[in-house]
């Protein structure tokens, strides 16, 4: 256990793993579930438990453990009897999908007493793993659930354990689902069977709930006339990009939370309301910040959008305040069929020169959605559309008034004079097309997902080159610069941008905030300029740019975006950005080798062994 803990304390360890050493896999993006109507039918899909607990990524390897939340947050040392257990699997590395749960004395599964085992009894936590993501080296994710689910129960202990494996059956959801909420369980996690793993929501997964419960934001609270502590918790939902309000909870507490959530809100009282409330049901209110998260269970949502009978189930510390969204049950019969969205006006020439046409990109997004959102999903994005075409007017857009429709989503994002805009992002193959079929050619991301917009899991450097400059100059400074990043501990791939220049990218663990993260940026870019000025600039003006390659670093702050992996660009001939390995970059001929057509190469790409894996992240910035 203190193996395990000490490993998840050393936050700046950037050290590259020595040669041969096995070592814990790295956090990945999960793949999330879909709330639907009702459990999907047929063999095709099998049927999970739905727990009750924290998602959780257990990783070993080399005698060392890990253990991230959805989010990427590091909390092995608050699951260290879980990652202990683990370390005694007979395996040479894994990374396992699963949840963290305490059960009560009837089997199921209790999100409020895993609240107060996180708080005092870690030896009441255990684990069921439903998925496994790598062994011994060996990216699993391109095959089949069932192989996955195979491989997972054969490493998994027989005896008594922490970790368990959870079962399934095949078929037969709906029974299944009368019978969880007959015993008072949550509900069922449908999956394909034959499906691959997914960071993202794809639709591959599905979660039909017994009961009606998600997180709220707590902007305030209401004082009781009997007591010093609260009466009720106000809560509010992001729409739109903005806060709303959402009603109050006022069930739920005993006397020891009470206690504790004073103590927890006093730091982050404010004068100004958080949000727009009728006055008589917020009279004397205490307004906060929006900085915690609720999980409330209820029974219906009135038609003035706030709740029916809540009740207050706990904090989630696993979750961002910016993520909070209403989620509403889609019927399943439209997440389980094809694409919905229509693509208006298909043979509409989008690129001259090509004769690329709307029709051609829409299917080119569709084809690549399994490989894009891993990438794009749940990340603020910019678009860039053109309406008539890349010859006719484009435009970013990084806001929306709601045109767009629900598939495409909004996360309410500070600014800098403190008011909250709301920045659109996707998570769904249907997002994707909508905005294609909204005229959008590229998609530029965050260097942050929407979990924590604060902080950074990659740092982008783009290679800019002058005018005149040949692809080959550019190839040799990409890997002048990878021996520079390595050389500080920082492991990177490249990717053709579809333009002139290449990205040179340094997956990271989320920890560090933009102030860090632009510093270090600036302050290495202007290193590389200094050591070889012939040929690296660090230059803002482009007169001081003449024969050398711009080192932009301006990707790596808050709301700059870059372009996403697989997104077509606005420029002849629509290239295809894509991420390569350092081997093709050696020889490959442009940074626009793939344009629109080539998607079903791309895939076989990333589906390949010597590929897989981009972007998975086990660094922190280190001192520079």
């Amino acid at each position: 256990m203190a193996r395990a803990a000490s490993r998840a304390s050393s936050e700046h360890n950037t050290s590259l793993p020595r040669a041969g050493a096995a070592a814990p896999p790295p956090f990945r993006a999960v793949q999330l579930a879909q709330l639907v109507d009702t459990v999907p039918s047929g063999d095709r899909w099998l049927h999970e438990m739905k727990y009750d607990g924290y998602r959780t990524l257990i990783a070993v390897g080399g005698g060392e453990g890990r253990a991230y939340t959805r989010s990427g947050l590091d909390w092995s040392d608050r699951f260290a009897g879980i990652v202990t257990d683990a370390l005694k699997l007979k395996v040479g590395s894994a990374l396992i999908d699963g949840e963290a749960v305490v059960l009560d004395v009837d089997g199921r599964s209790s999100f409020q007493a895993l609240q107060g085992a996180l708080k005092g009894a870690p030896a009441t936590i255990d684990y069921f793993a439903f998925d496994l993501l790598e062994l011994d080296g060996e990216d699993l994710t391109g095959l089949p659930l069932v192989e996955r689910k195979a491989k997972l129960q054969k490493i998994l202990p027989k005896s008594k354990s922490r970790l368990r494996y959870s079962d399934h059956i095949v078929g037969s959801g709906e029974k299944l689902l009368n019978q969880f909420c007959a015993a008072g369980l949550e509900g069922v996690i449908s999956k394909l069977a034959t499906g691959k793993y997914v960071g993202s929501r794809s639709g591959g997964w599905l979660k039909t709930k017994c009961i009606k419960r998600q997180e709220f934001v707590v902007v305030g609270w209401t004082p009781s006339d009997k007591s010093r502590l609260f009466r009720s918790l106000i809560l509010a939902i992001h729409e739109k990009g903005e806060l709303r309000y959402a009603g109050k909870v006022g069930t739920g507490f005993d006397t020891a939370e009470l206690i504790r959530l004073m103590e927890i809100m006093k730091p982050i009282e404010q004068s100004a309301p958080t949000v727009k409330a009728p006055r008589a049901e917020v009279r004397g209110a205490h307004w906060l910040k929006p900085k915690l998260v609720a999980e409330i269970a209820y029974t219906e949502m009135t038609n003035e959008g706030t709740l029916r009978h809540p009740s207050y189930l706990g904090l989630r510390e696993d979750k961002k305040p910016e993520a909070v969204v209403l989620e509403t049950a889609a019927p399943v019969e439209t997440v389980t069929a094809p694409s919905s969205v229509k693509i208006s006006n298909p043979e509409r020439i989008i690129d001259p020169d090509s004769g690329i046409t709307k029709g051609a990109l829409a299917d080119h997004y569709a084809a690549v959605a399994a490989i894009m959102l891993p990438w794009v999903g749940s990340r603020p994005i910019s678009l860039v559309r053109c309406p008539q075409g890349r010859a006719k007017k484009c435009f970013f857009q990084k806001h929306d008034a709601g045109s767009f429709g629900d598939a495409v989503k909004h996360v309410g994002i500070m600014e800098k004079d403190g008011h909250e805009e709301p920045y659109l992002y996707i998570d769904t193959p249907d997002g994707l097309l909508t905005c294609v079929q909204m005229g959008t050619i590229e998609f530029h991301g965050w260097g942050a997902r929407i979990e924590d917009v604060e902080k950074a899991d990659r740092l982008v450097f783009d290679l800019d080159p002058d005018e005149g400059l040949d692809f080959e100059a550019v190839r040799k400074a990409a890997f002048h610069f990878r021996e520079i990043l390595q050389s500080i501990g920082l492991k990177t791939f490249p990717m053709v941008t579809g333009g002139k220049g290449i990205h040179v990218i340094a997956p990271l663990v989320p920890r560090a905030e933009w102030p860090e993260v632009k510093s270090f940026a600036h302050r290495l870019a202007q290193a590389v300029a200094q050591s070889d000025p012939d040929n690296f600039t660090a230059a803002l003006p482009k007169a001081q740019r003449k024969g050398r390659i711009f080192v932009d670093y301006l990707r790596n702050q808050h709301g700059a975006t870059a372009v996403m992996p697989y997104s077509v660009r606005a420029r002849s001939g629509a290239p295809v950005a894509a991420p390569i390995s350092w081997k093709e970059m050696e020889t490959i001929d442009t940074p626009a080798h793939w344009r629109v057509g080539d998607a079903k190469e791309l895939v076989k790409r990333a589906a390949s062994k010597a590929l897989a894996g981009w972007g998975r992240a086990d660094q922190t910035l280190p001192d520079l």
